[in-house]
């Protein structure tokens, strides 16, 4: 099997040389083939660059991610310490609502897309053509590239209100908008649903995972036929929703005992997954950054790899947790879901109380494990973390038995000569306080990878796109706007009662629904996974205030066109106009 790297510079006018009609992008693909010679070589060389620029482009922490995570009321980056992450305040800006069209978060996403878009074009015209000269290899890479344009154009549509038509490189885009969007990213879908290969596994789009973009475009149909008003939601649309979740929900695929099993490594075999990003070496873009970016960067999540390390970049907000609170009263969401939180560092019960103890008296408060066994603690991480310590010499203190030490991690990031730990606190936001480097529950839902020996790369963790337990909330949602609460408690109760694997925290059957408790819902089961933004805009809360957060111009569901392309596109009157508040 072969490997492929892709070049990760991005050319300036990637709008212009994407959409213009010049099939001339400026990129370094070295060897493209995913496995496979002669006509197999051709399919996998021509879908290999698609797919990597989808990891480590579009779904890169700081690219579509970032942008979907720090615009919701889900996660907030502060200008840490005075010293990481302002990045000229573009998450800041995104996260008040206050981005401009010179936003370098939503510029990169633009650049991303466009740009991997672009090459799905490319693609799906090479193997359209190899298809027609009689290599049925390449007719199967035709429909998943079409599928891969409808899935990016989703993405498109979703973060700008416009999707780009284009069927082949020398033709100038048709940019569409409203119902028309709709018409045609329904009409590229269903003409590869009934076609397209359902056996490739969740690294490959399938026909199921174009069941359930189907079902993704009528339930969000309501809000692209006008994003600025309030949500229609249609009959028709919820049916269609209700028979291609229920197509798949019949099918093969297992909600997961293990809720964190989905995030793990290995997690490309589990039968929950439907689509997500494979990275299990075939493509040189794996990457750790999902994993890495909440951690606090005091934390060495690997010690047979010293220079693993977090990033203390993105936090829960107060108001993101305080739903948890509020959905368990006085039990601590810990023990009464499965999804908040799973314990890996086992502390003995003897080290846990550390009244008195602090960095410079601690030496010998430690318990010993080996450095493969190391797992960090897993969902919100709160308090004080644990983990591996270096001496002055930047080596890892082991044991007498060469086992790696565990000790409270010490906050080296802000707290300065007076040493203290790492200690998440609950307050986060962009005062000087709420912005040092411990402040904020942190993300760890993403298992940080046995095979990463950095921060940042050669993880094997599929990054999950699309899953089951995504399909039954779709399915309650539209059974609940449809009048049907029972079909939708029912749903609902399936996925939260599934998660057993630990029978103490597995949360309890719900006596009822509305809309909000739903609401609350997707929250609990999709949180850092892109979803926030999307939901809200649906659900009629994008214009909520929340930590950080005051705005409330509808304007905002939609992000600002990049400047650099309405530049690009300034030659063709009419071409590309701003999204309007902007």
């Amino acid at each position: 099997m072969k490997n492929i790297l892709i070049n990760k510079t991005l050319p300036i006018l990637v709008f212009v040389f994407a959409f213009f009609g010049c099939t001339t992008l400026e990129e370094d693909i070295l060897d493209e083939s995913l496995t496979g010679t002669g006509e197999a070589e051709i399919v996998s060389g021509s879908i290999a660059p698609v797919y990597g620029l989808l990891r480590h482009g579009v779904w890169l922490h700081t690219v579509n991610f970032g942008l979907q995570e720090v615009s919701s009321d889900e996660g907030i980056l502060p200008y840490r310490g005075g010293t990481d992450w302002y990045d000229g305040g573009k998450f800041i800006a995104v996260h008040q609502h206050l981005m401009t069209p010179s936003n370098g978060l939503v510029t990169d996403t633009w650049t991303n897309i466009t740009l991997t878009l672009s090459r799905a074009v490319i693609a799906a015209e090479q193997l359209n053509l190899e298809a027609q000269a009689g290599n049925v290899g390449a007719q199967a890479g035709y429909y998943e590239m079409v599928a891969m344009k409808a899935y990016l154009n989703m993405l498109a549509l979703d973060n700008w209100g416009l999707v780009f038509k284009k069927e082949l490189t020398g033709d100038r885009s048709e940019i569409l908008r409203g119902q028309v969007a709709i018409d045609y990213l329904e009409s590229e879908l269903l003409s590869v649903v009934d076609v397209i290969n359902n056996d490739k596994g969740p690294g490959r789009l399938t026909r199921d995972g174009v069941k359930a973009l189907l079902a993704r475009l009528y339930l969000n149909a309501a809000v692209y036929r006008n994003p600025y008003g309030t949500p229609d939601f249609r009959i028709e649309d919820m049916d269609k929703v209700i028979q291609y979740t229920s197509d798949i929900i019949s099918g093969p695929y297992v909600l997961s005992p293990e809720y964190f099993d989905l995030f793990s490594d290995d997690n490309h075999f589990n039968p929950e997954l439907i689509f997500a990003l494979d990275q299990r070496g075939v493509l040189q873009t794996d990457h750790q950054r999902w994993a890495y970016w909440s951690v606090s960067g005091d934390q060495i999540p690997r010690p047979e790899f010293p220079n693993t390390r977090g990033t203390d970049a993105v936090a829960a907000t107060t108001d993101f947790y305080q739903t948890w609170v509020d959905a368990y009263g006085n039990i601590d969401p810990a023990d009464a879901d499965a999804r908040f939180f799973m314990e890996n560092t086992a502390i003995p019960d003897e080290l846990r109380d550390l009244t008195g103890v602090t960095p410079m008296n601690d030496s010998d408060h430690y318990y010993c494990v080996d450095a493969e066994e190391f797992e960090m603690d897993r969902g919100l991480l709160r308090g004080i973390i644990w983990g591996p310590r270096k001496d002055e010499g930047g080596n890892i203190l082991r044991c007498p038995d060469g086992r790696v030490r565990i000790y409270p991690v010490i906050n080296r990031r802000t707290s300065g000569a007076n040493l203290t730990y790492v200690d998440h606190s609950l307050n986060v936001d962009f005062s000087g306080p709420g912005s040092l480097h411990n402040t904020g529950y942190r993300f760890s839902k993403y298992q940080f990878s046995r095979t990463a020996p950095n921060c940042c790369s050669y993880s094997s963790v599929d990054l999950v796109l699309i899953r089951l337990g995504e399909i039954y909330l779709m399915r309650a949602e539209a059974k609940l706007r449809k009048g049907d609460n029972a079909g939708a408690l029912a749903d609902v109760n399936m996925l939260r009662t599934s998660r057993n694997a630990r029978p103490d925290q597995t949360p309890a059957a719900l006596n009822s629904i509305d809309l909000d408790i739903l609401y609350r819902e997707t929250g609990f089961e999709l949180y850092w996974e892109g979803f926030r933004r999307n939901y809200q805009i649906r659900f009629g809360k994008y214009e909520d205030s929340w930590t950080g957060k005051t705005d409330a111009d509808v304007n905002k569901r939609l992000f600002p066109i990049p400047q650099r392309a309405m530049d690009g596109a300034s030659n063709e009157e009419g071409f590309l106009v701003q999204n309007q508040g902007y």
